[in-house]
């Protein structure tokens, strides 16, 4: 990248494009390639008026600027780049009177540099004392040339590679503005770079690589941090609150003013929840801004089973006196209703602050969380026994009732020999929170199996990431926001516009596909044609209440014993 002092105009002596031909065939490329970086990115290129293609002693140019443009252009035309090796003041009035433009590859490699034990590998040379070199000196208001040597002891580069050299790299003003666009949309380094390759007619044309725009989102980020970052979140809290009255936020701040944790909802949010809060999910695992702060998204599902927010907050610590600030903030927001089953991942400090401000709401816990931990946890067994993983499933899955994970349960302890791990015995004096057998009864709305927690983690990756500034995120989470809300009307128009197909002839199939979502009506009609599997025979009324043996059609056992309460 060049200095920030460099600041390159057009010169005064210009190239023909005939002679550029003439001087060799490297330059039959680009215009792009002989352009010149400049720091308000604009590249610019010399007029097509005749000129000396080298520099030659005596050479005089108007400005400093031009002579150093005009010997950048010819190291690129020669497959080199340049930097500035000495300047001069004068002593009278110390304005600069000389500058010495050398080859990038002049000079050594500090010998102290070399002794110094290194626990990395040693970068390779690149200084190799070449004297290519090109000296100008003030004299009056002109720049002469002084010196100038053409020797290099290295291969020079076609000019098409001379684009990947340091000095002719650089990032223009139009693409730092499509960096900035890109990056604050989510889109990694190397989607980028995709990006600026395909707007320039491909790699060689692109003028920087993947290492410059990082370094250019670095200094942004620097520069944004240096500004205050937590200024311009409650700047952005402030703003978003004039703009949408139903917006809500809160923020803890220190005695010395330093901002703890904070948490927002916007008024859809808020809204959404007074239909769809039964269910909720409640999770700290999302590590993903430069800060390291944990984001606690409040989430749940609608009607067309899509993943929907309740608001969020970044927590300053994971403590129970964190959680217990932000679940009474959520609850203020949310006007004081309380969810009926709420779903977090493992964790003592949240189960505190659950059973503190909602003692009336069944606490689950998030059951793809506990699955990601037993490979780690039982590695020895999965190792060991072959056909732990298909066991495991089974009785984890495919268990319908309390009793018949029982005793699978006590079957596996002995066949892998599980009767002395105490994590395990650990997790099964909990089984009542995470074991699908023993929550059938709970609704959940489909939200504690691995597709749904897959799918939130792919929603938050797909916008934030760990280089995240804290004021960016929340314009992230925004257009998170608005995308999911894209989707639902999305969904609300096909469930509008198109026919459920039938599979069965029950009329309660017809009356639930004018009722239902086109999303929850496909989950009814499984359930409704798997039903179809099954015998009923009814085994005795009481009152109201009647009691069915079901069995699948053809079998005898298992027999599970289903009742009816006709009054609910």
């Amino acid at each position: 990248m060049a200095d920030s002092s460099d600041v390159f105009v057009e010169p005064i002596y210009t190239v023909d494009s005939d002679e550029l031909e003439a001087e060799s065939e490297d330059v039959q490329c680009d215009v792009n390639e002989d352009s010149v970086n400049v720091e308000d990115g604009v590249n610019v290129i010399p007029s097509s008026s005749s000129g000396p293609l080298e520099p030659f002693i005596g050479m005089v140019f108007e400005e400093v600027e031009d002579a150093q443009a005009f010997y950048k252009a010819y190291a690129r035309r020669q497959g080199f780049a340049i930097r500035t090796n000495h300047t001069r003041l004068s002593k009278d009035d110390k304005t600069l009177c000389a500058v010495d433009y050398v080859c990038t590859r002049e000079g050594f490699r500090r010998v102290s540099r070399k002794d110094t034990d290194r626990i990395v590998p040693e970068p390779a040379e690149t200084k190799i004392g070449c004297k290519a070199i090109m000296g100008i000196k003030k004299d009056g208001e002109k720049w002469i040339v002084t010196k100038f040597v053409v020797g290099h002891n290295h291969i020079l580069l076609i000019t098409r590679s001379t684009s990947f050299l340091r000095g002719h790299r650089g990032v223009t003003k139009v693409q730092k503005n499509l960096i900035m666009t890109l990056n604050e949309s989510g889109v990694p380094t190397m989607k980028i770079m995709s990006v600026l390759s395909k707007d320039a007619g491909g790699e060689f044309n692109v003028g920087c690589i993947g290492k410059d725009v990082e370094n250019y989102l670095g200094t942004k980020r620097r520069k944004i941090f240096e500004e205050g970052d937590a200024q311009r979140l409650y700047s952005y809290f402030l703003d978003r609150q004039l703009r949408e009255p139903g917006f809500v936020f809160s923020m803890q701040v220190d005695k010395d003013g330093c901002m703890g944790s904070c948490f927002w909802a916007d008024a859809r949010s808020r809204a959404a929840y007074q239909y769809f809060g039964d269910v909720v999910t409640f999770d700290a695992t999302y590590l993903t801004n430069i800060y390291k702060l944990p984001f606690v998204p409040f989430s749940g599902v609608n009607h067309h089973h899509q993943t929907i927010m309740f608001g969020c907050a970044l927590l300053i610590n994971e403590t129970a006196e964190s959680y217990t600030w932000l679940l009474r903030t959520w609850q203020e927001a949310m006007l004081g209703r309380a969810p009926s089953t709420i779903i977090t991942d493992d964790d003592k400090a949240m189960a505190k602050a659950i059973i503190e401000l909602l003692p009336n709401t069944t606490h689950r816990l998030c059951l793809w969380h506990i699955l990601q931990k037993f490979p780690e946890h039982l590695a020895h067994v999965y190792n060991k026994f072959p056909d732990f993983q298909k066991d495991f499933h089974h009785f984890i899955h495919e268990t319908i009732t309390t009793d018949e994970f029982e005793q699978e349960w006590a079957l596996i302890v002995v066949k892998y020999e599980l009767g002395e791990n105490t994590w395990l015995q650990n997790l099964y004096s909990r089984w009542d929170m995470w074991v699908p057998a023993y929550l059938r009864s709970i609704f959940c709305a489909g939200m504690s199996t691995t597709q749904r927690s897959e799918s939130m983690n792919k929603f938050f990756k797909d916008y934030v990431r760990s280089s995240t500034l804290v004021s960016d995120f929340v314009h992230q989470y925004e257009k998170a926001i608005d995308a999911r809300y894209f989707k639902e009307k999305e969904k609300d128009v096909r469930t509008k516009s198109t026919l459920a197909i039938m599979k069965t002839p029950f009329k309660i199939e017809e009356e639930a596909a004018t009722v239902y979502t086109r999303k929850s009506f496909m989950i009814f009609q499984d359930e409704l044609f798997n039903s179809l599997r099954y015998q009923a025979k009814k085994l005795y009324v009481s009152g109201e209440v009647k009691t069915y043996g079901v069995t699948v059609h053809g079998k005898e056992t298992p027999l599970y014993h289903v009742t009816l309460s006709g009054d609910e």
